[in-house]
This record gives C-alpha cells, sequence and structure tokens, in this order.
C-alpha cells in the first residue's frame, strides 16, 4: 500500500475542506464592520490578500489531486520543490496559529473552538505530508 499516495490524496481533499472552513471567516470575525473604520483601500486590500489566499489554496489542492502520482515519486524535481513550497506555506501558517495569531477573543463558542483546533490538526498534518513529499518520496 503507498501511504505517501493516500496521504497526498487526503492532503489534497483538506485544501477544499479548509476553504469551506474559511467561507465562515468574515461573518465569525465580523469584518464588516470591523474593517468600515479603515480607509477604503486598507479594506479592499484586506479583501484581495484574502482571495489570493483562497486561490493559492485552491491551487494547493488542484495540483496535489491533479499530480498525486507525480508528487510521491521522486521522479522529478519540480514535485520536490512543489511539495516543498506547499509544505513551507503551511509550516509558516501553523508559526502564525501559534506565536502571531490570538484567536481566543473570537472563540466564543464550541463550534468555533472546535474549528480552530480541527484546522491547527489539519495545517499540522499538511505541512507533514508535504515534507514527507519533498525529502521523502516513493523511489
Amino acid at each position: 500500500m503507498d501511504y505517501l499516495k493516500i496521504a497526498l490524496t487526503l492532503a489534497g481533499i483538506a485544501h477544499f475542506g479548509i476553504l469551506v472552513a474559511s467561507a465562515n471567516a468574515p461573518k465569525a470575525l465580523n469584518w464588516k464592520e470591523t474593517l468600515k473604520p479603515l480607509p477604503k483601500l486598507m479594506r479592499q486590500m484586506f479583501w484581495v490578500y484574502g482571495w489570493f489566499i483562497v486561490l493559492m489554496i485552491i491551487s494547493f489542492g488542484t495540483i496535489t489531486l491533479v499530480h498525486t502520482e507525480t508528487l510521491a515519486t521522486a521522479g522529478t524535481p519540480i514535485a520536490r520543490w512543489v511539495s516543498g513550497m506547499i509544505a513551507i506555506f503551511w509550516g509558516v501558517r501553523l508559526i502564525v496559529q501559534f506565536f502571531i495569531f490570538d484567536a481566543t477573543p473570537f472563540l466564543t463558542n464550541w463550534f468555533y473552538k472546535l474549528g480552530y483546533h480541527g484546522l491547527t490538526v489539519v495545517f499540522i498534518f499538511l505541512t507533514a505530508v508535504y515534507t514527507w513529499a519533498a525529502f521523502f518520496p516513493n523511489r
């Protein structure tokens, strides 16, 4: 059984799960009111950056699901670089989650707490899987 291919398939699917969860962020964090005092350009930049992150996550999930075999094997250096880049993306996201973001004021009910901690587990999983694919692909 090829565990790396299975893990990569689950990772690809997980990206789309993250998008479902992140679609709730604007409402849960009350972006409409919270961002209102900012200048228009700052509000626009905030939304544009958010959409760029969404596009990256869609790209990561799609690339992984379409090219699982390539990412799982040591056949091409580009596959290892792509896996490494995705691992760095999610690893940095974990560092931000643990050391920069303070979500405590927003974890107001069990659903938000479960979602926050569930996403943390997913980010750890993604970092681990893509690190595995980058450094220890199948031979």
